[in-house]
């Protein structure tokens, strides 16, 4: 896996290998792939190795750090050919008639993807989507900092780590451990359990020292907060860098999510973006990737490839009894709008 200082300087290297091209490098011949991904969440040297193995092709990569600002950037009329986002966005992008339809046939190292990650409920038939990593949502504590047993979300409520706690800054996350905490649904649309849970997070908030998203990594590297809220991959690279950190989903449940590859009905060029697909799909590339960014790979054969011990840490591959107790998101429908609006009244508050 690689190290934290190369994936905090990845923004910086994708500026250096794709906007290059587009300051006289790029060739007239050549089509434009614009792809849009979390931050943090691919290799740069897989997307210079596509490039270089498709010299046809120019890439064009940004990144966004949720699934709603995601969203808010297409609202607002910017274009892309090929997303990464979630389950619950990919459903509701799929409601909303703004994905193509997928030929499999075009892609053949789909056979790749582990069965058990096809014809999931957001995507039947995967009509629009290919796996691309999955994970879960947890705590992530500084053992020199946190003395007893993590295993609940009500630690995040103790008044003993006070200016020590970093949320997720999303309102789908941090509203789903409020959620869990409560004993509700991450998926629920009762407003009276909605508003529970923005009640407990701003009775939470003077214990809070900040809400960030790709930031926490390097604060919790660094020391800087005893406990946060991360996403399981995430989890795995800090804790290579620090090994006084560790990992846990609580007991009460939590967030199993997955991300998967779209393309846009924007999209400008179907055989780049299934060549694009196809490439994150070889067994080499994905385990690559995988091993990068932390995060686990639904390519089968891309797991006969990697380190057993990355393998086997319940991080990257959670036991059963810890699956058996997560949700998979759902599009809350004309309840988002309800999520989001408290959770910015819970911030300015």
């Amino acid at each position: 896996m690689k190290k934290l200082w190369k994936v905090c300087t990845l923004a910086l290297s994708f500026l250096m290998l794709f906007t290059v091209a587009g300051c006289g490098g790029q060739s007239s011949d050549q089509v434009t792939l614009r792809v849009y991904n979390w931050g943090d969440y691919i290799d740069e040297d897989v997307l210079a190795q596509f490039e270089e193995e498709n010299p046809d092709i120019h890439v064009v990569y940004d990144t966004f750090d949720s699934n709603e600002s995601m969203l808010a950037k297409m609202d607002g009329g910017v274009q892309y050919d090929v997303l990464i986002p979630s389950d619950y966005m990919i459903e509701k992008l799929i409601q909303e008639d703004r994905l193509a339809e997928l030929d499999l046939s075009q892609i053949p190292n789909y056979a790749n993807i582990d069965d058990s990650f096809k014809n999931l409920a957001y995507d039947p038939d995967n009509k629009y989507s290919v796996p691309y990593t999955w994970g879960t949502l947890g705590i992530m504590y500084n053992t020199t900092m946190v003395d007893e047993t993590v295993d609940s979300w009500n630690i995040l409520w103790d008044e003993k780590y006070k200016g020590n706690i970093i949320m997720y800054d999303s309102s789908r996350d941090s509203m789903a451990v409020a959620l869990r905490k409560l004993g509700y649904s991450v998926n629920t649309k009762n407003d009276a359990e909605i508003e529970a849970a923005a009640q407990a997070l701003t009775s939470q908030k003077p214990l809070v020292k900040a809400y960030m998203t790709d930031a926490i990594k390097q604060a919790m590297v660094g020391g800087s907060a005893a406990l946060s809220v991360v996403y399981s991959g995430d989890a795995m690279l800090c804790m290579e860098e620090n090994p006084d950190l560790a990992y846990v989903v609580p007991k009460e449940g939590s967030n199993m999510w997955f991300d998967s590859i779209v393309v846009t009905k924007d999209c400008q060029n179907m055989d780049a973006a299934y060549r694009f697909i196809n490439f994150l799909c070889e067994p080499e590339v994905a385990a690559k990737n995988s091993e990068y960014i932390g995060y686990s790979t639904p390519n089968k054969e891309a797991l006969a490839l990697m380190d057993k011990e990355m393998k086997s840490d319940p991080a990257y591959n959670p036991p059963a009894e810890v699956v058996e107790k997560c949700e998979v998101y759902l599009d809350l429908g004309d309840k988002t709008d309800l999520y989001n609006q408290l959770w910015e009244k819970v911030k300015v508050n």
